[in-house]
């Protein structure tokens, strides 16, 4: 059976070719749950991000970088970033804009643990591994003391969830993995079971942020 890993590299792969390809993130029965396009996250910039970036005062690790799109920025402005990504097409993709990435598990051994000033979980990537609250307290420790985890939320109104989702990109569906979703009407309760509090929240371009850090 196909991997999400293989349907996600492919359509990176489409994205750097100049493509607009989309994946859709579907639940067992194979119900859309919602649709990325994936091209928005190639760009050099994200409508929403320039607060996000802004935030950045200091050394950054993005969980699930993608392509690169942010780290690529930081590094840019002369600042010490670091991706992390599971899939090595979004690596590569990264390290061709000139920027640094690791191919890994955010729960696998970091680099600097515990020395980061932002953690970065933007574009859904709240979702890894299908438990926000263990994924916050992960990228907690992985922050410095008065560090913070700069987190992407869903809009007020949308639910909450976690649950097996599948990838496809209209052709091939890959087999099931762990996946979650935070709207920000959830967030404090989240925060809160991961021993975090939410400094502030923002919205820009109609996407949702906050700013957490370990109580």
């Amino acid at each position: 059976m196909t991997s999400a890993l293989a349907v996600y590299g492919a359509a990176l792969r489409a994205a750097a070719r100049g493509d607009r390809p989309a994946v859709h993130l579907v639940d067992v029965n194979g119900q859309p749950l919602r649709t990325e396009h994936v091209a928005v996250w190639y760009k050099p910039h994200r409508p929403g991000d320039t607060g996000l970036l802004a935030r950045c005062a200091g050394p950054t690790l993005d969980v699930g970088c993608g392509p690169g799109r942010l780290v690529g920025a930081l590094t840019e402005r002369g600042q010490i970033a670091l991706g992390v990504d599971a899939s090595a097409e979004a690596v590569r993709q990264t390290r061709r804009r000139g920027a640094a990435a690791l191919h890994r598990c955010v729960f696998s051994p970091m680099p600097a643990e515990g020395r980061w000033q932002h953690i970065l979980l933007t574009d859904g990537n709240i979702g890894i591994g299908g438990d926000p609250v263990r994924l916050l307290r992960r990228c907690g420790a992985l922050a410095i003391g008065g560090g913070d985890v700069l987190a992407e939320l869903d809009r007020p109104g949308e639910q909450s969830w976690t649950g097996r989702v599948a990838l496809s990109d209209g052709t091939s569906t890959s087999g099931s993995f762990a996946w979650a979703a935070v709207g920000i009407d959830d967030l404090a309760a989240v925060a809160a079971a991961a021993a975090m509090t939410v400094l502030e929240t923002w919205t820009e371009a109609d996407r949702w942020f906050a700013r957490l850090r370990t109580t």
